[in-house]
């Protein structure tokens, strides 16, 4: 209790110093506010509860304009219909209290997410130590921090549908309508989830899912009628095929055939065709704290469109190889620690990166997507060398 008492007091101190700097510099700080990606969360908000369209570029732009935004560039949510509810809070205040609220909502889906993550894969000391270290050094989570962009809700959607599957599973697809407002990133998630939901007659995740979306949807619609028609619009005249994404496939298209945009999708195309595979080969004994965490890393290596900033989601991803690679040894080797250097070196320089605000858009962001990757491949088979899993992923897969 004493403990506790400790933990709830060293909360609300860290509270009280944070308000004290945002009052204090309240004038820059809203100065800042609209410079981050967050201000097109606000402005569809305001167009959502004042009528108008969050999608029309020009409008959007004249509005993020008086709150300080200082590029020609308007930025637009590029997300589907049914994820606008989620912005609705945001237009019944102001820019700088949106933030505030918005802020508030990415840090408590942080916390949330690390401590269910522990929960997931183990309540030992060690586990928890390994969650924390990840899951607050983590490079997209800091990129989501300063950006305030909405990769952490996707990442407690998803840590919530693990925890709930098995037990909760109408509430585990409710929650995945958080990391469905960007489906593009987790394709072969969705593929896996359709095979499992047929092959496993997982009805009740299937209609919590769809109860959601439907009911997101249906909000939306209710607000503007035409928000469909206002989005396919939005995607045909943005030309996003004329911006260049700093994911593998997008370098792989500026280096090779910049013209031709299709050639974005080749390395999602080997993507799929392992996942049919791979979903085909385990769906008898599909784990999604096992077997999920596969096909999340392989959306996100292949995405033809995403930001360091989205793949956040991969943090269990992260915690899961951390615990194959280190738990329950006494004695780590020295490859062992070479790999955790190198692991933790270019981590870092991620962080350096986004500490010195170097734009997102950017190709010095490419390759962390193959970061992820080759830690979780590292983790996979470190956990097959020994022959047998570490306890606490028993305990987590089984």
């Amino acid at each position: 209790m004493l403990k506790d008492r400790r933990k709830l007091l060293l909360g609300i101190v860290i509270t009280l110093m944070a308000a004290f700097f945002v009052v204090r510099h309240y004038d820059r700080v809203r100065q800042n506010v609209a410079q981050r990606d967050y201000i097109q969360y606000w402005a569809a908000g305001q167009f959502l509860t004042h009528g108008g369209d969050p999608y029309d570029a020009q409008n959007v732009l004249e509005l993020e304009w008086e709150q300080g935004y200082a590029a020609d560039r308007p930025l637009v949510v590029r997300t589907p219909p049914w994820s606008l509810p989620l912005f609705i809070p945001l237009g019944l205040v102001n820019a700088f209290w949106g933030w505030v609220l918005w802020m508030t909502a990415s840090v408590a889906a942080l916390i949330a997410s690390v401590r269910l993550t522990w929960k997931i894969f183990g309540k030992t000391q060690q586990s928890r130590s390994l969650c924390v270290v990840i899951g607050y050094t983590f490079a997209p989570v800091l990129g989501c921090l300063l950006a305030a962009q909405i990769g952490l809700l996707l990442l407690v959607g998803i840590v919530l549908f693990l925890v709930w599957e098995e037990k909760r599973p109408f509430l585990a697809g409710a929650a995945l309508l958080l990391p469905f407002a960007k489906p593009h990133l987790l394709v072969f998630f969705w593929l896996a989830l359709l095979i499992w939901v047929i092959a496993r007659k997982k009805i009740a995740v299937a209609e919590g899912f769809l109860v959601a979306v439907a009911s997101a949807t249906g909000i939306a619609l209710l607000i503007d009628h035409a928000a469909f028609q206002h989005y396919f619009r939005f995607l045909h005249t943005a030309a996003i095929e004329n911006e260049f994404i700093p994911t593998v496939s997008g370098v792989l298209r500026l280096l090779l055939f910049r013209p031709y945009f299709r050639l974005q999708f080749v390395p999602m195309a080997f993507g799929l065709i392992w996942s049919v595979w791979y979903c085909v080969k385990h769906r008898a004994n599909w784990d999604w704290r096992d077997h999920g965490l596969a096909v999340m890393v392989v959306s996100i290596l292949t995405t033809p469109y995403g930001w360091l900033t989205d793949e956040v989601v991969l943090m269990p991803a992260m915690v899961f190889a951390a615990v194959a690679i280190l738990g329950g040894k006494k004695k780590i080797r020295v490859t062992t620690r070479i790999g955790l250097g190198i692991f933790a070196v270019l981590n870092w320089i991620l962080l350096v990166l986004l500490a010195l605000h170097i734009p997102l858009q950017l190709g010095l962001y490419f390759w962390s997507s193959l970061l992820w990757f080759a830690w979780y491949l590292y983790g996979r088979l470190e956990m097959g060398a020994r022959g047998n899993r570490h306890p606490e992923l028993v305990a987590a897969i089984s």
